[in-house]
């Protein structure tokens, strides 16, 4: 299978090495598109007003191309320009912190899945409930692949992408699979007010969100309770119900 292989926490991020490895193990072909610099949070963002470069990465148990833009930048320019054909299947991760609930809306490891769903490619974006660099990712990885191939892409619409969220620590301990809908909980924010050394202001956000708000059932739940969560997204916003609504306003003229 022709996997591309791509992420929002940079190349040299220990999650997108560990897919790499447990790819190449499985006998997959490889392709790793991906941004040069950290770029969580840039949600599917494009580059627009400046070029987009790119470099290769080589290394003795790794290759790849290194773009300086966002991981939608990566999806589009490979399957436009860079790879020789289409992938089977495109991996986005792994991330570093989870992406559940309202998290998808930013993440870039979400934006880069679906840029790759909306060229109605099968599409996994997959994250770690942890951000602690000792974590040995390898297991989630080959998790993954196994994964990816368990799943009858045939019996999903078009345009979806599976998102997966692996809870923190190690696999052995993760509880099982529970496919399950998005919270809708929000985070609750806070900017905190630093100086820099000319005294100047500057903000940093922070924030969490809510344990009370977060659904049963949901995504951060069951992620929280030390589940593998599984969850398909799709990326059509019209609200359809407010179109009804809204109906009234049709006229003939402005």
């Amino acid at each position: 299978m022709d996997v591309l292989l791509t992420n929002d926490d940079g190349i040299r991020a220990r999650g997108i090495r560990a897919l790499y490895a447990a790819l190449l193990e499985s006998g997959h072909n490889v392709r790793v598109v991906a941004p040069m610099r950290q770029q969580s949070g840039v949600g599917h963002s494009l580059t627009v007003f400046e070029p987009v470069r790119v470099v290769e990465i080589v290394e003795p148990a790794f290759f790849g191309l290194g773009v300086y833009g966002t991981p939608t930048d990566c999806v589009k320019l490979a399957l436009a320009r860079l790879l020789p054909q289409k992938p089977d299947l495109v991996i986005s991760g792994i991330n570093a912190g989870p992406n559940v609930g309202p998290d998808i809306l930013y993440s870039g490891t979400v934006g880069a899945a679906t840029e790759a769903a909306l060229e109605e490619l099968p599409s996994l974006a997959v994250s770690h409930d942890d951000h602690k660099a000792s974590v040995d990712l390898l297991p989630q990885a080959r998790h993954v692949v196994a994964l990816a191939a368990r799943i009858d892409w045939t019996l999903l619409a078009a345009r979806r992408v599976v998102n997966v969220n692996y809870p923190a620590g190690g696999l052995d301990a993760a509880k099982g699979i529970k496919p399950c809908p998005q919270t809708s909980a929000v985070w609750k924010n806070v900017y905190l007010e630093h100086k820099d050394p000319r005294g100047a202001p500057y903000w940093w956000l922070e924030g969490e969100i809510p344990l009370h708000t977060i659904n049963a059932g949901s995504d951060k739940e069951m992620l929280n309770r030390g589940y593998i969560t599984i969850t398909p997204l799709r990326f059509e916003f019209t609200d359809h119900e407010g179109l009804a609504a809204l109906s009234g306003l049709a006229a003939d003229t402005p």
